[in-house]
């Protein structure tokens, strides 16, 4: 299909949070596919719902994917039962064996845009890895989330910003019955509301200080650390190497998307972040972690993240949280854990003999962390596609723990709540084969009254139960911050009944 898309470049550099504001602000069903503030590597990409874009969400405990048309509401959805990897591999094209990726330089070429929340992985059975005693994940395993299962929008026009060569590009997809010059009067409307949109400050505007008590934590550090030791009672006996256990913020309050996206991006730039609005539900991402890459031509990429250190503002210390992260043996061990299992994963997909580590144990820092990163890589078997890939590796180790199936289980039965879209995945699916996807991680869910943050860490034999708490307090600070909740420890309400604690967004 990539040969009914155009190109359209445009003769400047334009700012992307400019342009997301001035062509799609009000839109209902949008996107923003960030390489990060200030960012000078990789694409971003910005589009909205045109008018024959298609909107698909998935149910897990319907087994059902609904379809509607956004510029067209009146029509009522088309349902049909199976996944939505089901949904997908109906959509996509199946990537050629005989095709070469010499060519191939990473670009979207428009198709699906959207989230894959963590439910999901009730469907695909956790994995490769064996049952544990505990009877297996199900559909019936997963509360109801206030978001849908899963949310992708179909995407036929779109702006590409490459950061490398600070040049921009309108992409359009072709249609036989579009009328002459269509595509180039779409793209005459943009350059012209570019152009009139009067300048805006490229800094976010001042946050909103939020009363802390409106932030409320699913589980107190006391229950919290009352979870890890059930998560070590676990390991202990065998069932388990790693739980990945997460807890959830919730955050009372209407909060612009745009806005707050604007001062999450600023704060913690990331080259996976993203502002997906889709209606009422908005994803705001400074996720780090590539979930996984695939190439027209079947090349697979996963780079999961197990290991986390704060940063400093002290050079010298900074240099030493690094070292203590790159040293730990606890911390080594976690990741070595997930690189096993996504390997075991990308083993059901990929190529006899391709499964390969390329990066083990590397140290990647962040603004607000250091992080210790892996990376495996593999070729598609030629009887597989793309979205069997995704479908094998779903849900991410690095948000499971090891073997993934025990692993869920225990989670499932200890976290007291959905994860939602938390945990799960975002990014693209190319019209030409090509997926990249992010972890759900670092990441703001907002409905129209709330705003939801989850964070967590993996638990293993090692874990101590002080350190784990202040983990999740780190990796949650940077969004609270972009709500105007700035200290993450003083936001969990000690002294509430735990009870209360703990049922608090029931």
């Amino acid at each position: 299909m990539s040969e009914n898309v155009r190109h359209i470049p445009l003769g400047e550099w334009w700012d992307p949070s400019r342009v997301f504001e001035t062509l799609y602000g009000t839109a209902s069903h949008a996107f923003w596919l960030d390489a990060g503030a200030d960012a000078r590597t990789g694409r971003s990409y910005l589009g909205a719902a045109g008018a024959r874009s298609r909107y698909a969400t998935a149910s897990v405990a319907n087994n059902t994917v609904s379809v509607i048309t956004p510029a067209a509401p009146e029509r009522p959805p088309s349902v049909t039962t199976g996944s939505i990897f089901d949904f997908l591999r109906a959509e996509l094209p199946a990537p050629s064996p005989t095709a070469a990726d010499a060519g191939f330089d990473g670009e979207f070429r428009l198709g699906w845009v959207g989230w894959l929340g963590y439910a999901l992985g009730a469907q695909t059975g956790g994995g490769t890895v064996p049952a544990s005693p505990s009877p297996p994940a199900s559909p019936s395993a997963w509360s109801p989330s206030s978001s849908p299962d899963a949310a992708l929008l179909e995407i036929d026009r779109a702006v590409m910003f490459d950061h490398a060569t600070r040049t921009v590009t309108l992409i359009a997809r072709t249609y036989p019955d579009d009328s002459p010059g269509t595509v180039d009067r779409w793209a005459e409307h943009v350059v012209s509301a570019l152009r009139a949109a009067p300048a805006r400050a490229t800094r976010p505007n001042p946050v909103p200080r939020l009363p802390l008590a409106q932030a409320r934590w699913r589980h107190s550090p006391e229950r919290y650390a009352r979870l890890i030791e059930e998560c070590l009672v676990a390991i202990r006996a065998g069932d388990a190497y790693q739980v990945c256990l997460t807890n959830e913020i919730t955050v009372d309050g209407r909060v612009d998307p745009v806005e707050a996206y604007r001062r999450l991006r600023h704060s913690s730039p990331s080259h996976h972040g993203g502002l997906l609005r889709f209606g009422d539900v908005s994803l705001l991402s400074a996720s780090p972690e590539q979930f996984l890459h695939v190439t027209p031509a079947g090349a697979l990429r996963t780079k999961p993240i197990k290991g986390t250190r704060p940063r400093s503002l002290d050079a010298a210390r900074d240099r030493d949280l690094a070292t203590e992260l790159r040293s730990s043996e606890k911390e080594c061990a976690e990741n070595l854990m997930i690189v096993d299992l996504m390997r075991n994963d990308l083993g059901r997909v990929a190529a006899l003999g391709s499964v390969a580590v390329t990066a083990l144990l590397a140290v990647e820092s962040y603004p607000h962390v250091h992080q210790l990163v892996s990376t495996i890589e593999a070729r598609l078997a030629a009887d597989r596609t793309a979205i069997d890939a995704v479908e094998a590796c779903f849900p991410a180790g690095s948000m499971t723990g090891a073997p993934k199936r025990s692993a869920m289980t225990i989670i499932d039965a200890l976290e007291n709540g959905p994860r939602g879209v938390y945990a799960g995945a975002f990014g693209y699916f190319g019209l030409d084969g090509t997926i990249d996807l992010a972890i759900v991680i670092r990441s703001i869910v907002l409905s129209p009254n709330a705003a939801v943050i989850g964070t967590g860490g993996g638990i293993t034999a090692l874990s101590n139960a002080a350190e784990e708490i202040e983990e999740t307090r780190v990796k949650a600070a940077a969004l609270l911050a972009a709500l105007g909740v700035r200290d993450a420890s003083s936001a969990a309400p000690t002294d509430a009944p735990e009870s209360t604690r703990d049922a608090s967004d029931e």
